[in-house]
């Protein structure tokens, strides 16, 4: 914030200061000359300051919307297919409950200050209305279960089959930091076990390195995707929940130990588009996660590079397959710690194979 907007809020909170003690003030004075004469006066200076945090508070909301829109998510595009319908539904969901939130706000404000205590005229005594109460309770119940509706009809589109043309990536979690995997180019995936888990032995994942398809899997440091190219991310955690957070493309899935999860988009923008859109020339794409999973959650963040079909093939002929990382020699005849696919317990394998 600049000097100016400081020195703004320092001057508003003196004039509430200034008000707040003018208001008890007047109310010593008034204890003094009566107490019902007191009562009276504290009531109109209350329906009056009323009046004063009803102007006020819808001031400092527009002020506050002016100064930071442009720093949320809501002043940058949605960088996927499916987050533009989840905009549309935060807006709904905006203009909704924001037309009813100054209605009622509005109302009780100006009802306080108009209708305080007066000599002149005698409270209404009114104790039920059953069409009332069918009104304020069907209108919002109908409203919401609409809402709903939408948001589990789009819930189900991400989570759904992806399209078959999709490229596929698969995203790990463990404390504190984002694995990722890619198929080599027999676009299958190898199989994984967590009895193999070995970063020491350049095996993070647990792949099961006697599983040829294993063998040209890719295992980046950062996650690439082709622009409008759906994509389905399949999901994967080593120690506790983690979450998958894509503010960007509007989405999140959490990431559950033992429970591999899905979900699919199509990215619209690659980054240089988004670093054009933003006006930042620091601009990435980011994976949060968005689930409190330790001391070191807050460090837990990926990067995703959205680029064009050509920019990803370039970049995927620069990439070694992890199989060379952990034997650069090629496979011993006998691999330490790593048992024969066959030696695995059956159940476990229809699994870790049903997954793919």
């Amino acid at each position: 914030m600049t000097s100016n907007e400081y020195f703004i809020i320092i001057i508003a909170l003196l004039v509430f200061i200034v008000i707040f003690q003018i208001a008890k003030a007047s109310e010593f004075v008034s204890i003094l000359r009566g107490e019902k004469r007191a009562e009276k006066q504290s009531n109109r200076i209350n329906g009056f300051l009323m009046l004063v945090f009803l102007i006020g508070g819808l001031i400092a909301a527009w002020w506050c919307n002016h100064v930071l829109y442009d720093k949320t998510l809501l002043g940058v595009p949605a960088a996927s297919e499916h987050g533009e319908h989840i905009d549309t539904m935060m807006w709904i969901t905006l203009i909704i409950t924001g037309v009813v939130f100054l209605l009622t706000q509005i109302l009780l404000f100006w009802f306080a200050y108009r209708y305080q205590e007066s000599d002149k005229r005698k409270a209404y005594y009114y104790p039920h209305n059953n069409t009332l109460e069918l009104i304020w309770t069907a209108v919002p119940a109908i409203t919401f279960t609409i809402l709903i509706a939408f948001g589990l009809y789009y819930w189900f589109q991400i989570t759904g089959e992806a399209p078959k043309d999709s490229m596929e990536v698969e995203i790990t979690g463990h404390q504190f930091q984002w694995e990722y995997r890619y198929p080599g180019k027999d676009n299958v995936f190898g199989r994984q076990h967590y009895t193999l888990v070995d970063a020491s032995k350049s095996n993070p994942l647990g792949q099961d390195w006697n599983d040829v398809a294993n063998h040209d899997d890719l295992h980046p440091s950062e996650m690439h995707l082709v622009v409008n190219k759906p994509v389905k991310l399949i999901i994967r955690a080593q120690d506790v929940i983690h979450d998958v957070g894509l503010p960007h493309f509007r989405l999140k899935m959490d990431a559950v130990p033992g429970m591999p999860t899905t979900l699919w988009f199509t990215p619209k923008y690659t980054t240089e588009e988004m670093k054009k859109i933003t006006g930042n020339e620091n601009f990435v794409y980011e994976i949060a996660c968005d689930q409190v999973c330790g001391v070191g959650h807050y460090s837990m963040r990926g990067v995703i590079v959205v680029e064009t079909q050509e920019e990803y093939d370039k970049w995927v002929a620069t990439q070694k397959p992890q199989f060379l990382t952990a034997f650069p020699n090629g496979l011993p005849s006998t691999t330490a710690g790593a048992p024969d696919a066959t030696g695995l317990q059956n159940s476990t394998v229809a699994q870790v194979e049903g997954q793919h």
